[in-house]
């Protein structure tokens, strides 16, 4: 290609836009690799620039840092976010091909000594007593945020620092990669439809549409086959509804040991993450790799961690046993011969028997109930009655991967436009990975607004992996999809109507890790208030509300099995906090799988198979943001607890005392987003310190 054809490219290729929203609809894998090379250029001519003249100041050390990071993240979220959600091996292997250049960059300006000599002087000058408190806590965040990326370091120990780093964000792509193609690589197709005795009319919609899609192009839900996967949407109804005890046995073992074996194995990718980020502590001067990670948090120290799981564990462990004993002693009733002998696969099934048993419903009988553009419509006049906000879909006015994604805009009272998101909502198991995120899609800013507007507006990508429609019908959620809708919401929230103008410290940026979860779990709480379920339901055929006998039996069995749940969060948090503390994983002499099943003994009830390699698809702590961190859940939840419990005080049924809530709830915790610590900011809201109270309360413990 000639310079002039490549210029041509370049200055058409989308991923070099600036401003607006991205053109998500154009970006294909071929713009990735020109994109950022030319865009990494750009912004290291910058640095450099900036190295040679960098002063103490605001103005001359931290504002160049955010048009830099800006310039390059916009670009760079786009990809990443398009790995996410439109995955295909042509894209990975670009993405691959730049990721070293992305974190050389990232590094080389974090570890600048001249840059940080500017910071660190800006933060001991008379200027800095001037800044606002935002401000302050962003000269704060990016010194340490040096520290941690090994500024102090030089010669050979930045060399293996940075060379640490570069393997280390490889390991993340490829976990992550692996656990994509494991998930997708396995089904199981039944052809007997007593293979599916058990399973819900959903379920088997669902599964004859995978087997058409995988194929069998006569498939239907009446006479199958039926393709069966390890998605979630597929997974966790068969799990809780099949009959035959066999097959959820091996539905069980398949995915707990995803990414395990073979090419996609990721056992030594585990083991080389944990040596690296105990490398990683000990050149930093922490005695492991949880300190490095607890520094930037909002809870004080790993002991103060440890104190708060130590209680929820006090709190929850008897009412485990008592949810065990309770199947059991159902499952004897129902002359099941598994009733003595319950399994890991058992669990699920014989949970879903008894809540039917003990409440009079099944969780299938609400799906009807919940197509989701009433959910949508019911969540948005919510967040209109709590904060003051009117939300108006937008399809077609912004550009979308793919035709499901829709776009949505945030106004004020008056009409005012403050942000905007797309949502993302069905599972795509061939190319999108499971779980739910909000991600930064454009983040507020005065400074970075293009001229003419006052502010940039913020803009959200909310992703979850509900149930799609089948066929001419809407999808029909599960009330745990609701919940879950409801928790992305709640984190696109603080990051649509943050108040911050300053871009480092708007939404959920600055916010510590473990106080992130607040607004989102704050948020699954009103799915168990009445009023939201009179808005939020409506019956697929008729439109009639969920009955207020089947909202008294769903609102009775949200405790059910608390204390189990709890049990399995903690068992999870306490795993991912031994696995980056314990010297014997740091040195070797303990690996990754034999800490699991130690923290299982002190926090499950039925041991984990041997063979158990769960961990392998962990991809929280291992490709995501909660190494150390996994405890933030329930830290959150601490908070989130708390918060609800204000309402509740106010009046939920007080029209006006909840709107005054919800405005000064909206003024805090949603508005400030980094700009002040968080407890400073829970305080403003709540008048005081949180307790763990709440939370147990709403759990029943």
């Amino acid at each position: 290609m000639s310079e002039q054809s490549e210029t041509a490219s370049i200055e058409t290729n989308p991923l070099m836009k600036r401003g607006g929203l991205p053109a998500y609809d154009s970006v294909r894998p071929e713009h990735v690799v020109p994109a950022m090379r030319a865009i990494l250029a750009e912004v290291t001519a910058d640095l450099e620039r900036l190295e040679a003249a960098v002063e103490p100041t605001w103005e001359s050390a931290v504002e160049p840092l955010e048009r830099m990071q800006d310039r390059l993240g916009s670009a760079w979220r786009t990809v990443g976010h398009l790995m996410g959600v439109k995955n295909s091996s042509e894209l990975r292997a670009a993405y691959e091909e730049v990721q070293s250049d992305v974190v050389t960059f990232s590094l080389r300006k974090q570890q600048s000594r001249a840059i940080f000599d500017a910071l660190v002087g800006l933060s001991e000058s008379d200027e800095f007593a001037t800044l606002t408190g935002g401000q302050r806590r962003i000269v704060e965040s990016l010194v340490r945020s040096a520290r941690h990326s090994g500024v102090a370091l030089d010669g050979s120990a930045r060399e293996r620092f940075s060379a640490i780093q570069q393997e280390l964000a490889r390991i993340g792509t490829a976990f992550s990669n692996h656990v994509l193609d494991a998930t997708k690589a396995y089904s199981m197709t039944l052809r007997d439809a007593a293979e599916m005795g058990g399973t819900p009319d959903s379920l088997r919609q669902l599964a004859a549409q995978s087997a058409r899609d995988a194929g069998d192009a006569d498939a239907t839900a009446e006479v199958g086959p039926w393709r069966v996967t390890l998605d979630y949407p597929s997974y966790i109804p068969f799990m809780q509804n099949a009959q035959r005890r066999d097959l959820r046995e091996d539905l069980y073992r398949a995915f707990m040991t995803r990414a395990s074996v073979g090419d996609l194995d990721n056992t030594p990718l585990i083991a080389r993450t944990l040596a690296l980020r105990a490398e990683v502590a000990q050149m930093l001067g922490y005695p492991s790799f949880a300190e490095v990670s607890l520094a930037s948090k909002m809870a004080p120290s790993v002991d103060a961690v440890s104190e708060l799981l130590e209680q929820l564990l006090s709190a929850s462990y008897d009412a485990a046993e008592t949810d065990l004993d309770d199947l059991r002693a159902f499952a004897r009733e129902q002359d099941a011969a598994e009733a003595d002998d319950l399994q890991l696969w058992d669990i699920a099934f014989w949970s879903a028997r008894l809540r039917e048993a003990r409440f009079d419903y099944k969780a299938e009988d609400l799906r009807p109930y919940f197509p989701m553009p009433k959910v949508l419509s019911g969540l948005f006049h919510l967040a209109q009655r709590l904060f003051g906000v009117r939300i108006e879909a937008a399809d077609g006015d912004a550009p979308v991967w793919h035709a499901d994604v829709r776009f949505f805009r945030v106004l004020d009272a008056e009409g005012g436009a403050i942000g905007a998101f797309f949502l993302d909502a069905y599972s795509r198991p061939g190319e999108k990975r499971g779980g739910a995120w909000m991600d930064e899609c454009i983040c507020r800013s005065k400074r970075l607004a293009t001229s003419g507007d006052a502010v940039r507006l913020p803009v959200a990508n909310l992703v979850c992996n509900g149930t799609p429609p089948v066929g001419d019908q809407p999808s029909l959620m599960s009330f745990d999809e609701v919940n879950t809708l409801f928790h992305e919401f709640g984190h696109g929230l603080q990051h649509m109507l943050t108040t911050v103008d300053e871009v480092l410290a708007a939404g959920t940026r600055n916010v510590e890790w473990d106080a992130v979860e607040l607004p989102s779990q704050f948020m699954e709480n009103f799915c168990y208030q009445r009023a939201t379920i009179q808005e939020i339901s409506g019956h697929v055929e008729t439109g009639a509300p969920l009955p207020d006998e089947l909202f008294e039996k769903l609102a009775a069995a949200r405790t059910y099995q608390a204390g189990t749940a709890m049990l399995r969060q903690l068992y999870l948090a306490q795993t991912d906090l031994e696995l980056h503390r314990s010297q014997k994983v740091a040195s070797g002499a303990e690996d990754a799988f034999a800490v699991q099943h130690r923290v299982a003994e002190r926090t499950t009830l039925i041991p984990p198979l041997v063979e158990d390699r769960f961990l392998c698809a962990f991809s929280h702590i291992f490709a995501g943001g909660y190494s150390a961190g996994y405890y933030s859940y329930k830290w959150a939840e601490v908070l989130s607890a708390d918060a609800f419990a204000a309402f509740e005080e106010a009046g939920l049924h007080d029209e006006e005392a909840l709107s005054r809530t919800g405005r000064r709830f909206r003024d805090t915790v949603l508005a400030q987003g980094g700009s002040e610590p968080p407890m400073e900011v829970f305080k403003a809201f709540r008048g005081r310190e949180p307790t763990a109270d709440a939370l147990l309360r709403h759990s029943g413990l």
